[in-house]
């Protein structure tokens, strides 16, 4: 398995509190050196400072990559004829993990939408589907059932298909992962993608004709990043994807972008005029194949933890992409002994509101 394929998932890491994400307060990763690293908890509350050699770093490192390898990414293919999850002999036992439990929920809660809790550590009530099928969308993956999320979401989500077809010409945009029916951890794939605020869209552009069913599951998305990594290959990363990033970022409603530092590094190269959207725009591992768009939390939405507002800077200068290039970041070298998985999270460790949600009365299909 390449190694680009084992590093999807460190965005949804970043933001868990074991991931070293930065070293700035505003996240944004610089040159590697023996200092302090920046742990982001994804609440507004702050980050924690600890310090870590290169030593440390590099197992560290490696780390995230490989507990990245079960990420549900654009090129894993789903099913076509998906077999349900069997019931769970005890499903009131206080230890076992709460993404078995969200996981075996196929309806939204009824009643009005809610967020509770924060990117990685929270549900969501009343969500909305996203349409399979729309002028300028189509949904992909259809077996993971994860088409839900705030109705905020899914009309930012149909504002950008349509923009992405006006001022990119694509057909239109295919839509990844959003989030589960009651959102909550899931069995594969994510940290993040909780609450109905994040969703994942490829950078393929859509076709120009409904897909089947088959494709809908089978379907590759299409890789953007050289092959050495230190640039996007110029022959399907093209201006119009610039635009559609561009698009997405000067959305006030989006609090972040997440993309693969060699997109980053051509967004800085080619944007002209108003580059005020690039600060909206941060390099992650992973994502060559989709960007990951972040939600603030809704106005009113009491209960839903964001995250610290983030620099406006544009990130382009050279110190604030060279550490996403270094040997240490694009060639991980083994740790001596393989990490130990964590326990997974429980419905106890998650908000109290939550279970309500998990346990709420269904919503019509």
């Amino acid at each position: 398995m390449r190694i680009v394929r084992l590093r999807a998932l460190a965005l949804d890491l970043c933001a868990n509190k074991t991931a070293a994400c930065a070293r700035d307060r505003h996240a944004r990763p610089g040159p590697p050196r023996r200092t302090s690293l920046i742990l982001n908890p994804d609440t507004a509350l702050g980050y924690k400072v600890i310090s870590m050699s290169p030593r440390r770093l590099a197992p560290l490192l490696l780390f995230m990559t490989l507990l990245a390898a079960g990420g549900a990414l654009a090129q894993d293919k789903g099913s076509v004829n998906p077999k349900p999850l069997p019931p769970l002999a005890n499903p009131n036992d206080p230890s076992i993990g709460a993404k078995e439990l969200f996981a075996r929920k196929l309806l939204p809660s009824k009643g009005t939408a809610h967020v509770i809790g924060s990117y990685t550590k929270g549900c969501i009530g009343g969500a909305e589907r996203m349409p399979l099928n729309g002028d300028n969308w189509q949904v992909m993956r259809l077996s993971r059932n994860r088409n839900f999320g705030h109705p905020a979401m899914i009309a930012l989500i149909k504002r950008l298909a349509a923009r992405a077809h006006k001022d990119a010409g694509w057909p239109g945009i295919l839509v990844g992962d959003i989030a589960q029916p009651r959102g909550g951890p899931a069995l594969s794939g994510h940290a993040s993608h909780q609450i109905g605020l994040d969703a994942d869209i490829w950078l393929t552009p859509m076709p120009d004709h409904r897909l089947s069913r088959e494709e809908r599951e089978e379907m590759s998305a299409v890789m953007m990043v050289r092959q050495d990594r230190l640039d996007i290959d110029p022959k399907v990363f093209t201006p119009s994807h610039v635009l559609v990033l561009r698009d997405a970022a000067q959305e006030p409603a989006v609090q972040r972008i997440f993309v693969n530092a060699a997109i980053k590094k051509a967004l800085c190269r080619e944007a002209k005029g108003d580059r005020s959207w690039l600060s909206k725009i941060r390099p992650w591992w992973g994502h060559d194949y989709h960007f990951h768009i972040r939600m603030h939390c809704p106005p009113g939405a009491g209960e839903c933890e964001g995250q610290p507002s983030q620099s406006e800077d544009e990130g382009c200068k050279d110190a604030d992409l060279a550490y996403w290039f270094s040997d240490a970041v694009l060639h991980p070298k083994p740790p001596p002994e393989p990490p130990k998985p964590k326990p997974p999270m429980t419905l106890a460790q998650m908000p109290a509101a939550c279970k309500v949600v998990l346990h709420a009365a269904d919503a019509k299909p």
